[in-house]
């Protein structure tokens, strides 16, 4: 096999390009030392989200207990800050807050609005400051 660099700008581009053409959401590439994450967006725009250097340490947001996830703002990759309300999980006429365990940046959505959550189940990604 030949070498790999995961910080190659032209390689990282041509993953990109190539998750994008088949309609992949994304990736995770682990090589030797080496890690690289790509997410395509919606739109068809790959993202970068770990450095291919090293990943960085993440939180997870996880549902307070089972019902419908009601996110509160969409907005992404946003900072965070720790007991920030990231939305609500409702089980009838309640609504039980989602909030940030951590300060960092909120990198991804793990569930879509309007969602039947179980309890426990990931609802963010919240990529921690370092």
């Amino acid at each position: 096999m030949t070498d790999l660099n995961l910080s190659d700008p032209a390689v990282i581009a041509a993953i990109s390009g190539a998750l994008t053409k088949a309609g992949v959401d994304g990736i995770e590439i682990e090589h030797e030392r080496q890690k690289l994450r790509i997410v395509v967006e919606h739109n068809g725009v790959a993202s970068v989200l770990a450095p291919a250097a090293g990943r960085a340490q993440t939180s997870l947001a996880k549902a307070p207990l089972a019902g419908i996830f009601q996110a509160v703002d969409g907005t992404l990759p946003r900072h965070v800050a720790a007991g920030e309300n990231l939305g609500f999980v409702r089980v009838g006429p309640i609504l039980l807050p989602v909030k940030a365990a951590k300060t960092g940046v909120l990198i991804r959505a793990l569930a879509e609005h309007n969602a039947l959550v179980g309890y426990g189940d990931p609802l963010f990604e919240i990529e921690l400051n370092s």
